[in-house]
């Protein structure tokens, strides 16, 4: 009987903890996370007045894709490293400006 209740302890402890890493490792991507919804709103408002075809939202929503792609890599293992995270916001940098590049379309020019 005691070796049972050991072994609940045990798992109830491993648990615990496992789901505390887990926690941990969406809580330091919170950021992270803001930046891909508010790219996919302005992808999507760019949609609704026509300032971004269909094609370019296309290729946009592949990188966003690859961003989760990596995000969900980097949450593996429970931790978020600097440089994971580094990279992430270096992805994040290039899709937003791309997004802006498609909704301007070089309707701005610095001449």
């Amino acid at each position: 009987m005691k070796t049972k209740k050991l072994y609940i302890v045990a798992f109830t402890l491993v648990a615990v903890i496992g789901l505390g890493s887990m926690a941990s490792a969406q809580d330091r991507t919170r950021r992270i996370d803001w930046r891909e919804h508010n790219q996919q709103a302005r992808v999507a408002a760019g949609i609704r007045n026509g300032s971004i075809s269909p094609g370019e939202a296309s290729r946009i929503e592949r990188n966003e894709a690859r961003i989760r792609r990596d995000e969900f890599r980097a949450k593996a293992d429970g931790v978020v490293t600097p440089r994971e995270r580094a990279r992430l916001n270096r992805e994040l940098n290039y899709t937003n400006r791309e997004i802006r590049r498609d909704a301007h379309n070089d309707r701005y020019h610095r001449w």
